[in-house]
């Protein structure tokens, strides 16, 4: 399990266009709120990524990645749908989910099958991790991690 004040895991993996994005690079540079949501058009995901696109200049010195495993021309519909200023990471192997744990058994009407647990994780310029929101609560979330930046 990660703990706040560790090390992010880095990883390379490609964004919704096929770039390849690693995290380490915006060390020294710029803050890092990775989120990861299960599932591109739904309706909690897609309320989640609109609200950090409706704050979305408000994230200054920050780069905002959303994290899923959908495929990149999934990502890229969803991005094109709602407009989204910030790049989506298809882990479509699942090993960015893994690294940072959020790939876990949940249940549905009784069902258990395995999924990605919505969670934040708030990377300051030298790489560590300064906050995580385990099971996120859609409703209020993005005004959270505004709050939390502006410690940084």
């Amino acid at each position: 399990m990660l703990k706040e004040g560790s090390k992010a895991p880095d990883f390379t993996a490609a964004d919704q266009a096929g770039r390849k994005v690693k995290l380490s690079s915006f060390r020294g540079e710029k803050n890092v709120v990775l989120y990861f949501y299960p599932k591109d058009m739904t309706p909690g995901c897609t309320t989640e990524a609109c609200d950090f696109k409706d704050q979305h200049k408000k994230f200054k010195d920050t780069v905002v990645l959303g994290v899923s495993i959908d495929s990149a021309e999934r990502h890229q519909k969803f991005i094109d749908k709602y407009d989204l200023p910030f790049d989506l990471i298809a882990d479509t192997d699942q090993k960015v989910v893994n690294k940072y744990g959020v790939w876990q058994e949940k249940s549905l009407y009784g069902k258990k099958f395995m999924g990605i647990v919505r969670s934040t994780f708030v990377i300051d310029k030298t790489g560590v991790i300064r906050k995580i929101f385990p099971k996120v609560k859609v409703k209020g979330h993005v005004s959270e991690v505004l709050d939390v930046l502006k410690t940084l």
